[in-house]
């Protein structure tokens, strides 16, 4: 190697490689756009609707996109495992927004609810190519710190939704005018879709399929002219170690079983908390009794007040990524922060419980919610995403990757449909039992299973 090259693997950090972190991580944002929006959506639609939604389609509209994304997981991993990256990593981004335009002109339930589910499959696949661009394209030395960073970028995804829809309810004072609200997620991926077309295919997917001409041309488009692809010891070991690398799903999971457990399990735990919780915390704040609302008045201010402190919470957790990627930064064990996490998310949760049972003062609840959103964050949130590319080889992570997303993916439509049935049948109180349940068994599976898995 010539004095005048560089190799992609050791390099230092230049804007090239940031951009690409930018626009790779547009996807985990509107992923937690489209979670909050429909947790808005939901209490708008009760206001205008008679009969008021049921439980099941409060549930359904909740947890469609998840249903899509857990399906879109699993099909673009695969998909783009054998066809490259690229044509799909431009094609989910335009699903978002042929989507949200089809639900906007047409304004019903049903339809909503379809176009939600497509959504879901776009988001799907960015949750699956996101983190393979930014893993196979960063330096090794930042590789888990940046996947970190374009997983942290879903927290802005939180609040500017929060931010945007108070401001407009506050504006409109109409329950009426929910589809205008889908205009946020279409812009967004619209945005994304352009800032695409100057992208090109992953220098090491091309390298593992023995396109060496192309995947030279690729590095030097993304990082540079004298910038060069090698391939890694890591890669190339773990390579070895698989013993096929285009299983099918059964023989794949049969032969990765305590990697497809460790990196998808936890993840189904904590999308509980980051979606069952989270696409209903406006409803969750009412339910609890933290906003105002005088009786009488307009419900859609109800709804708008909810949103407020829905916004106050959702500014913890940016933070709560900051803290994570800082332990990232500092080497910590990626299992030891997830599993942490875990157990300050069940403990700020009986706090809240304490406090809503004894009537404390509100704002011990919402310091409890941002507690649990902090910890949430800092470990679960970032980790279950930052594991899996980390304990793959590249011939499986689109796979690896995908599946992981995928499993949890049902952990959180299954949260999303039973926090109605619980609200419904034990109110507030039963649904943090169970949520605080549910992250005590996510911190045991990961302390088990991160002793067994070489990370």
């Amino acid at each position: 190697m010539s004095q005048t090259q560089i190799n992609m693997a050791t390099m230092k950090m230049t804007p090239r490689h940031y951009y690409i972190v930018f626009v790779s991580s547009l996807g985990q944002m509107i992923g937690t756009a489209v979670a909050t929006l429909a947790g808005i959506i939901i209490p708008m639609l009760n206001i205008i609707l008679h009969p008021e939604l049921s439980t099941f389609m409060q549930g359904l509209i909740g947890a469609i996109d998840l249903i899509g994304i857990a399906i879109g997981s699993v099909i673009f991993g695969r998909l783009s495992d054998k066809y490259g990256y690229l044509l799909f990593f431009r094609l989910c981004p335009l699903l978002i927004f042929v989507s949200c335009v089809i639900a906007i002109l047409f304004p019903t339930v049903a339809v909503l609810t379809v176009c939600l589910f497509f959504v879901g499959l776009g988001i799907g696949g960015e949750y699956s190519l996101d983190s393979d661009y930014v893993s196979e394209l960063m330096p090794v030395k930042y590789r888990s710190l940046m996947v970190g960073v374009a997983k942290a970028a879903c927290a802005l995804g939180n609040i500017i939704v929060a931010a945007i829809c108070f401001g407009l309810l506050e504006l409109w004072k109409d329950a009426s005018a929910w589809p205008k609200l889908l205009w946020i997620i279409a812009i967004i991926a619209g945005v994304m879709f352009l800032l695409r077309l100057k992208f090109y295919e992953s220098p090491k997917w091309l390298l593992d399929h023995g396109q060496q001409a192309k995947a030279e041309i690729a590095v030097k488009k993304f990082l540079g002219p004298d910038v060069i692809i090698e391939p890694e010891q890591d890669d190339a070991a773990k390579a070895a170690a698989t013993p096929s690398q285009k299983s099918s799903m059964i023989s794949f999971i049969r032969t990765n079983w305590k990697k497809v457990i460790l990196s998808g399990v936890p993840w189904a735990c904590e999308g509980l908390g980051v979606y069952g919780i989270g696409v209903f915390l406006p409803i969750l704040v009412m339910a609890l009794g933290l906003e105002h609302y005088t009786p009488g008045e307009n419900p859609i201010f109800h709804v708008a007040d909810s949103v407020k402190i829905t916004l106050w919470i959702s500014c913890i957790i940016l933070p709560g990524f900051i803290l994570g990627l800082i332990l990232i930064n500092k080497k910590k064990s990626l299992t030891a922060i997830q599993s942490v996490g875990f157990w300050m998310c069940a403990a700020s949760l009986v706090v809240l419980l304490l406090s809503y049972h004894y009537g404390w003062n509100k704002w011990i609840s919402i310091g409890s919610f941002m507690a649990f959103e902090l910890f949430l964050n800092m470990g679960p949130h970032l980790i279950t995403y930052v594991l899996p590319p980390h304990i793959y080889p590249v011939a499986q992570r689109g796979q690896g990757v995908g599946l992981a997303a995928s499993i949890g993916k049902i952990g959180a439509v299954l949260g999303v449909f039973v926090i109605p049935i619980l609200l419904k049948s034990g109110g507030a109180v039963l649904v943090l039992i169970v949520s605080a349940a549910v992250m005590a068994a996510g911190a045991l599976i990961t302390n088990i299973f991160g002793r067994q898995v070489n990370q």
